[in-house]
């Protein structure tokens, strides 16, 4: 678990896996000898090797009296044979929720930055076999142009949409939002549709201090000094490319805190120009 403060908003990182992987499969211009190029990604983000260093992690943001769960990552019991290491997980990440100081009962919101299948996983947990809301005291936050783009693509109907977005729905706890909503006083959602047509960031901004939470505009670091890398899973890979272009662009050595939804420990750093391109400064 780490901490951080944003003015009077805390952020709280709580891991589900962290683990390192030949990053092909997500970056397919991530081979082993393009990643041992880009030297400052060692030891934190990336392995001798070439191998990517990643992590599936949630963000739990106290701000207004409220709080605030940022993506819910892959989840327990699921089926999910395409990827080994999240089928029928077995982790131990409520009761590591729960250590941090926020048993599920106490979540009042839960924001997914978008509806892939690594961003919903504990929108449900199983109970006596059925996929019930884990945080059932919470409004959890849908963009309605995302769901919709989902809800029309069949080939997710009976996979993660089954046991992780429809539930949810069911149950009545979703508010239908806006991709630039604003959730408090400090805390507030920001478009950047590419990776998926309704995707968001999610930005923190008190007492003169900036945050922002990047979801899948980037999912490594790597992508700082190589913003054409797109990712396998990109709906509109040019558009995002677009998209994370102009975000380095604007948040380069200014002091805006950068929290990557996936990025290895440290998670949280600055953007700094690298010549032609960035890097990614981690900040413990």
């Amino acid at each position: 678990m780490s901490q951080w403060r944003v003015g009077d908003v805390s952020i709280t990182r709580v891991i589900e896996v962290e683990n390192a992987f030949r990053g092909t499969w997500l970056l397919p211009d991530a081979t082993p000898e393009a990643v041992r190029e880009v030297d400052w990604l060692r030891p934190s983000f990336a392995e001798e090797q070439g191998k990517l260093r990643m992590s599936a992690h949630s963000l739990v943001v106290r701000s207004g009296g409220l709080t605030i769960l940022v993506d819910t990552g892959i989840g327990n019991d699921k089926d999910r044979p395409d990827v080994p290491g999240w089928h029928q997980r077995r982790g131990s990440f409520l009761a590591d929720l729960a250590a941090a100081g926020f048993p599920r009962e106490s979540v009042d919101r839960v924001i997914c930055t978008h509806l892939h299948v690594d961003h919903v996983g504990w929108n449900t947990m199983l109970d006596d076999g059925r996929w019930v809301p884990t945080f059932p005291n919470a409004r959890y936050l849908f963009v309605r142009s995302e769901y919709e783009h989902w809800l029309a693509d069949a080939s997710v109907q009976s996979d993660h949409f089954a046991d992780s977005v429809r539930p949810v729905v069911d149950a009545g706890l979703v508010d239908w939002t806006d991709p630039d909503a604003r959730i408090t006083d400090q805390v507030f959602l920001q478009p950047s549709f590419g990776h998926t047509p309704g995707h968001v960031c999610v930005r923190v901004s008190d007492g003169g201090e900036e945050a922002v939470v990047t979801g899948d505009l980037m999912h490594h670091p790597v992508q700082c000094a190589r913003p054409d890398w797109a990712t396998t899973f990109d709906v509109d890979a040019d558009k995002a490319r677009a998209v994370r272009q102009e975000f380095l662009q604007r948040h380069a050595d200014t002091s805006t805190l950068v929290f990557g939804t996936h990025f290895a420990t440290p998670s949280a750093g600055h953007i700094v120009r690298d010549g032609a391109a960035w890097r990614f400064v981690g900040s413990p």
